[in-house]
Parts: C-alpha cells; structure tokens; sequence
C-alpha cells in the first residue's frame, strides 16, 4: 500500500469501485483489469481516469496518477477543484453542453476538448469516454471520464 498515495491508502469504498463497475456496466468494456485491486487498478492505468461528484458545482473525488501527472497537480489541489475548472473559462460552456449530453445518454465515447494544467500548459483531450457513475440500482453518484490520448497546444 505504501506505493499508492496517502488519499487512496485503506480505501476500497463503493464510490471509488463504481467507477470500475458502471464503465463497464454502460459500455460492456472492463476499465481495468479485472484480476487487479480496484483502487490500485485504476491509480496504476496508463490511461487518465477522473471522477467527480453530484455537488452543484461538481468536485474531483478521483484523479489517477495519470490525472494528476497531466493536470500538474498534487492529490490535495485536484480533490478539491471543481471539475468546471479543468477547462478554460472559454471552453466551459461546450463543456456544460457536453456533461449534460453525458447525463442524459448514460455514457458517450468520442469526446473531444481542451483543458489547461495547474502549471498552464493547454491540451486537447482526444477520443474520451465520459460516463455516469450509475450504481447498481440506477442512482447517479457523478461522472468520469478517461483516455489515452491528448496533444499539447503550447509551444
């Protein structure tokens, strides 16, 4: 446990493991190898996996190491930011748009948009999945979102 952060040691909690479990349960993909431990399996992706919650203003509840790594920021700042946050002030409205495309289909799998990093740096995010964290009797507990791919826009 040790290798995991601080934020995610001991924890195996039902809202962490539903990011696993509705991905797959909308899309008939695994998110994850289904052999590994959920939390560890989805730290340890090689694709960015975030999640946030049902707040009025939607916080990050989870951000993998991937996350973290390309957002610049610590497991602290990120848990605490507002998901609307993680795109330009410019980009927020096609965002609003989207999340409620999002919660309106279950889940949609080309997604395409530009956020900015804690340290600046503009990307364009390719090809995301972005689904409702949709527990087994129907209740919505947020939305999350992963993908391989992105491009830096800044030179």
């Amino acid at each position: 446990m040790a290798d995991l952060p601080e934020f995610l040691r001991g924890r195996t909690d039902d809202r962490i493991a539903l990011i696993a479990e509705s991905f797959e349960r909308l899309t008939e993909k695994p998110l994850i190898n289904r052999t590994a431990d959920i939390v560890r399996g989805l730290w340890f992706a090689p694709s960015v996996i975030l999640a946030h919650g049902t707040e009025a203003d939607p916080i990050f509840f989870f951000g993998n190491k991937a996350a973290l790594d390309l957002f610049e920021m610590p497991p602290g700042d990120f848990l605490a930011l507002p998901s609307r946050l993680s795109a330009e002030a410019a980009e927020r409205g096609e965002r609003a748009r989207f999340m409620d495309r999002v919660a309106r289909d279950g889940f949609v799998d080309d997604y395409s948009g530009i956020r900015i990093s804690a340290g600046g740096r503009r990307f364009r995010i390719q090809n995301a999945t972005v689904w409702n964290l949709i527990d087994a009797a129907g209740d919505i507990h947020g939305q999350a979102a992963t993908f391989h791919h992105w491009t830096y826009l800044d030179a």
